[in-house]
């Protein structure tokens, strides 16, 4: 079951965190990946890439070097797949356009679309959100995903199949302290991901949103030991979820299994949703 082989991904933001085992699922699947991502270790100008766009934590990954998008790619050559890395801005849409047309003559199609990339470092209470900040986050996380989903559709729908996840939030469902423009956003990207599964049915295109709630990545890992402990004790499993986890339910979504789900909100949050106490 949830054989990929043949389909050809793309994922955005797939650099590390939650995008990077994406990929590797996919991979592992059947799929061939391509990594894009804003940050590639050999883009001679990546720490201009990490400051122009406006991410304490892109330049903290940067300096870091907790940036892999290469090394992705070349473990997914490793499993047999083609495989490239791509730098790739998602508010730029005539990169975006170019970047998705490259896949297409190279790679013969574009099946799968992972909307990933996103921001989530802007965090203050409404009197303290910072207007650039918020602004970045409608251009990353919402606009982004529409780019990619606006270049993406032609190709899907001239072959009459696709699948789209776009990757939302519990955030988007139960709101965020602090996080009113990450929140804002993710919801917005469920009325996205809803209004595309409608257009999509008559295409053979499904669209679906995954939720996660508190994933082990690497950025969940550089905030406070105290908040992290909050965090986890509100998740009904007391413990955060791996990528993985997140992955596996995109492999699923995106295979001939999934065939009669679209439009839906997959929650991957150990019961953070869920009334505890």
């Amino acid at each position: 079951m949830f054989d990929l082989s043949g389909k050809v991904a793309v994922v955005t933001g797939g650099s590390r965190g939650l995008g990077r085992a994406d990929c590797l699922a996919l991979a592992r699947a059947g799929a061939d990946v391509i990594v894009t991502d804003i940050l590639i270790e050999s883009d001679p100008s990546l720490s201009q890439a990490a400051e122009s766009a406006q991410s304490a934590l892109a330049q903290v990954f940067t300096s870091q070097h907790v940036v892999y998008a290469e090394q992705t790619s070349e473990e997914i050559r490793e499993m047999g797949r083609r495989s490239a890395a791509i730098k790739l801005d998602v508010t730029n849409r005539e990169q975006v356009r170019e970047v998705f047309a490259t896949v297409k003559r190279d790679f013969g199609s574009l099946d799968i679309l992972v909307n990933n990339a996103a921001t989530l470092d802007h965090v203050a209470q409404i009197e303290h959100q910072n207007d650039e900040l918020w602004e970045r986050d409608l251009r990353v996380n919402l606009t982004g995903a529409y780019n990619c989903t606006k270049a993406a559709w032609q190709y899907m729908r001239e072959q009459g199949w696709g699948r789209v996840v776009y990757m939302a939030s519990v955030a988007a469902t139960l709101g965020g302290f602090g996080q009113a423009s990450y929140a804002a956003t993710k919801a917005a990207v469920i009325g996205l991901g809803k209004s595309m599964a409608l257009e999509g049915s008559r295409f053979g295109i499904t669209a679906n949103i995954v939720a996660p709630g508190v994933i082990a990545t690497e950025a969940w890992k550089m905030t406070d030991q105290k908040m992290r402990d909050r965090m986890v004790l509100r998740t009904a499993l007391r413990s955060a979820g791996e990528p993985e986890d997140v992955a596996t339910t995109i492999v699923f979504l995106c295979s001939p299994e999934a065939r009669y789900v679209t439009g839906q909100v997959i929650t991957v949050a150990g019961g953070l949703d869920l009334f505890v106490f």
